[in-house]
């Protein structure tokens, strides 16, 4: 009886366990389905994969790009634009930048991120409180003059800690220490106006004032007022808040 049995065990135990096998086989995923992507997953380099837009010519044009990417910014709809190995090898030998800006060294003001710009895209100086001096203002006009980009952008910002020490530099009357003090002397005439026009947040009159100055100078110049008077060139004055991520502009937008 029992070595009848066995055999008919042993079959009803193998087709159990196929079963078995076949059911767990069914429920888990195969290595494939687990290390695919989805097709429907955003892919980070689908921007990097576009044809690279042509850089405006116009300042108008080029304005209006970096105010779009400063849109995006202000969103979070960023498209990261000229980031990738395509556009590092275009530019290797020769570049085209739309549009120079002087900022403020200040960690939280990167311009190529707040105008989701790319690899470039901009000629950039940063000093702190956007001073200025020969040096600078011959790296400020470098573009325009050599390659005919059509964009200055001065870009001041809120909270702005060169421009805060300079304030109280010059309403104490205590130089800072070092090299620093060359910052407190370029930004006096911001300090003067500032004082003038009062206020209940007397820095932040200052950097605005900073700004407008250093656009109103560079637009005036011997070397780039032509380009101005001849519509090739534009100098906007313009401020940026930590709060927002958004840009306003001070003056002298193209129209």
């Amino acid at each position: 009886m029992d070595t009848a049995e066995s055999p008919n065990r042993r079959v009803l135990l193998a087709g159990a366990l196929a079963s078995a096998t076949v059911a767990l086989a069914g429920c888990t995923p195969t290595t494939s389905a687990l290390t695919a992507p989805s097709s429907t997953a955003p892919s980070s380099t689908a921007s990097a994969s576009t044809s690279p837009m042509p850089p405006p010519t116009t300042p108008a044009a080029a304005f209006a790009r970096l105010m779009a990417g400063n849109k995006r910014w202000v969103s979070g709809d960023l498209q990261h634009p000229d980031r990738d190995p395509d556009r590092r090898e275009l530019v290797a030998q020769q570049q085209e930048p739309y549009g120079s800006v002087l900022s403020c060294i200040d960690s939280r003001v990167p311009p190529e991120l707040l105008f989701d710009t790319g690899l470039g895209d901009l000629y950039v100086m940063r000093t702190g409180g956007e001073a200025i001096g020969p040096v600078v203002t011959g790296s400020v006009e470098y573009g325009p003059m050599t390659s005919g980009t059509p964009l200055i952008v001065v870009l001041g910002h809120q909270r702005c800690g060169a421009v805060k020490a300079a304030y109280g530099s010059l309403r104490d009357g205590k130089p800072l220490p070092g090299n620093l003090q060359a910052i407190v002397k370029a930004l006096e005439p911001a300090y003067r106006q500032a004082v003038r026009e009062g206020g209940s947040d007397p820095v932040e009159t200052m950097a605005r004032a900073q700004v407008t100055l250093t656009a109103a100078d560079l637009r005036t110049n011997n070397d780039l007022s032509p380009l101005v008077k001849k519509g090739d060139l534009a100098v906007v004055g313009a401020y940026y808040s930590l709060d927002t991520g958004k840009v306003e502009v001070l003056s002298g937008a193209p129209s």
